[in-house]
């Protein structure tokens, strides 16, 4: 998970409610979004520390009082290796005191979200105000990285043979592959019938093939059919959702 512009800032969602953890989630991640949820607010603020300009969502509803929430987002915002992280505010807390403070007094650049409002309308909030912060960088996804996963493999039958490789990134619109062995392919090729073999699931598929990674004749660039099942679509989103909270809770930082 690169931190790079063109990769896209992390996104962190602290202590989020249940209904956001189990929903919003899945609608960010599904929209292009390198989101993270977390528990604790020391190990966050390393986070903020470790990568620069990430825009974290804080639930003020658990974890501390009104005022201990207050400190902690003032010196997030006045730390000097983690201003330019950028917060917002979710709550169910609908005072208005409260809201001038945290907008006018403290300005909080992505908003106070009303959870009150309901999920698609807090949800939609925070899309715009993602995308007015450029969160997706120059892309509009995000790649996981899975060299280390044994299991993210990927099985063809082409003119020549069957054909086993290894997946080594994989994103919402395609997959690197590494084959020790592998068929000469015109770029734009379609490979019929492709079996992906990730964690939690089997898929099915149609790829599309792009080309090589730089110089690497080993590592072979693929999109997904775009006509893929909307189940096989969510077989990767849940692979991706899975990976990044992985990545994140294994960081000792």
């Amino acid at each position: 998970m690169d931190n790079k512009q063109t990769e896209g800032k992390k996104i962190f969602l602290l202590r989020p409610h249940s209904v956001i953890h189990q929903n919003m989630l899945d609608t960010l991640i599904m929209s292009g979004y390198e989101t993270y949820t977390l528990l604790n607010e020391d190990k966050a603020r390393r986070l903020l520390i470790n990568f620069p300009g990430s825009i974290m969502f804080i639930n003020i509803d658990e974890g501390n009082e009104e005022e201990q929430w207050e400190a902690y987002i003032m010196g997030i915002q006045e730390n000097p290796q983690t201003k330019n992280s950028k917060l917002g505010i979710m709550s169910y807390n609908q005072d208005k005191n409260l809201m001038q403070k945290y907008l006018m007094e403290i300005s909080i650049p992505c908003g106070y979200i009303q959870l009150k409002l309901g999920l698609n309308e807090s949800t939609k909030i925070i899309l715009n105000a993602l995308e007015a912060n450029e969160a997706r960088g120059r892309r509009n996804f995000f790649r996981v990285d899975c060299e280390k996963d044994l299991y993210a493999t990927v099985n063809y039958t082409g003119l020549m043979g069957r054909y086993r490789g290894k997946i080594l990134d994989i994103s919402s619109v395609g997959i690197a592959v590494k084959f020790d062995k592998f068929e000469i392919l015109p770029t734009n090729s379609i490979l019929r019938g492709v079996q992906l073999k990730i964690r939690g699931g089997l898929i099915l598929t149609d790829l599309i093939f792009l080309g090589n990674r730089g110089n690497n004749k080993n590592i072979y660039i693929f999109l997904f059919d775009p006509k893929m099942s909307q189940e096989n679509k969510i077989i990767i989103y849940r692979y991706l959702k899975t990976s990044l909270q992985k990545y994140i809770d294994d960081l000792n930082i």
